[in-house]
């Protein structure tokens, strides 16, 4: 006579199924293989024109001299804009760039668009647009 096994773990007496377990061996299921490899996905061959401008392009991302955050920070300083607090280079990790009409991909060269502002204050400036649009009634009612 063979005895049935469950999954879980006795507690005073009763057998719990926690929910640690997968669902399939609290089922009495065998789990499958999730880590063997996937076949080759046919792709399109790409041909040596293009993988040339690939690498022209990586390489050009690559040669670039500074992102915005390092030309933000020459620009305007190490010092938040909006509590004015001073940064020294160890803790230069928490002065964030905050981009003023919201687009990180507008980035002149002027600084124009840019503002630095500790995670603090950047936490709070975009806090406000969230409360901002919350009370003008733009967010989606259900």
């Amino acid at each position: 006579m063979q005895q049935k096994v469950q999954v879980g773990r006795l507690i005073r007496g009763a057998l719990f199924v926690g929910a640690c377990y997968p669902r399939r061996l609290r089922k009495g299921l065998s789990m499958s293989p999730s880590f063997r490899p996937r076949k080759p996905q046919p792709g399109k061959v790409k041909t040596q024109e293009e993988l040339d401008a690939l690498v022209r392009r990586m390489k050009a991302e690559q040669a670039a001299p500074d992102n915005y955050r390092q030309r933000s920070l020459k620009i305007h300083g190490w010092i938040c804009a909006k509590c004015g607090r001073e940064f020294e280079l160890d803790n230069l990790h928490l002065l964030t760039v905050h981009h003023r009409d919201g687009n990180h991909h507008n980035n002149p060269p002027d600084g124009s668009n840019w503002e630095n502002l500790c995670v603090y204050c950047h936490d709070d400036e975009h806090s406000r647009a969230i409360l901002a649009d919350y009370l003008r009634g733009s967010e989606k009612k259900e």
